[in-house]
């Protein structure tokens, strides 16, 4: 087991839609024992696999020593609406108020491929969708108005340009 770097936007991977997951094996434990590790090492809540690099239809997500994880997951239901601040491992110091549905039903599969439901409310809500947002090759800022998008946009490339020039 080892942990990945965390890929930082713009970096491409995080705008690309996910393969789904077709094997149930070992290598499929491997990849979530590491997005563990590099969750907690991290400080995150939530992790999806392509914010590591792996373009396949894993999250995972901790909350209070419950820990939910979803393999090719599809939303159910949905219901209410909450607006609150949210953040990103892949935009790190950047947070806004995103609107999201405060109830949701999923489906998923567990690490044998039985399918499995999750009904959850509020915080853990919000972290399914966010997760599931990179599943789909979207970003939280996508959520946001179209100006305050741009300014976040332009920090990140600016920063990403920044570590280019302490690598050369």
């Amino acid at each position: 087991m080892k942990a990945y770097d965390i890929r930082i936007y713009p970096d491409p991977v995080l705008t690309v839609k996910a393969k789904k997951v077709e094997a149930f094996d070992d290598e499929l434990r491997e990849i979530i024992d590491s997005m563990k590790l590099t969750m907690q090492i991290s400080g995150g809540v939530g992790l999806a696999a392509p914010q590591i690099g792996i373009s396949k239809s894993i999250a995972i997500i901790e909350r209070n020593e419950q820990q939910y994880i979803l393999i090719n997951p599809e939303l159910i239901e949905f219901s209410g609406n909450i607006t609150s601040e949210e953040g990103c491992l892949s935009f790190p110091g950047i947070f806004a108020q995103v609107t999201r549905p405060n109830s949701v039903k999923i489906k998923t599969r567990d690490l044998n491929g039985e399918e499995k439901f999750f009904e959850v409310e509020g915080y853990i809500a919000r972290a399914f969708l966010h997760e599931m947002d990179h599943l789909e090759g979207k970003l939280f800022i996508d959520h946001i108005s179209p100006l305050k998008r741009g300014v976040i946009k332009k920090k990140m490339k600016k920063r990403a340009l920044g570590d280019q020039d302490e690598k050369n």
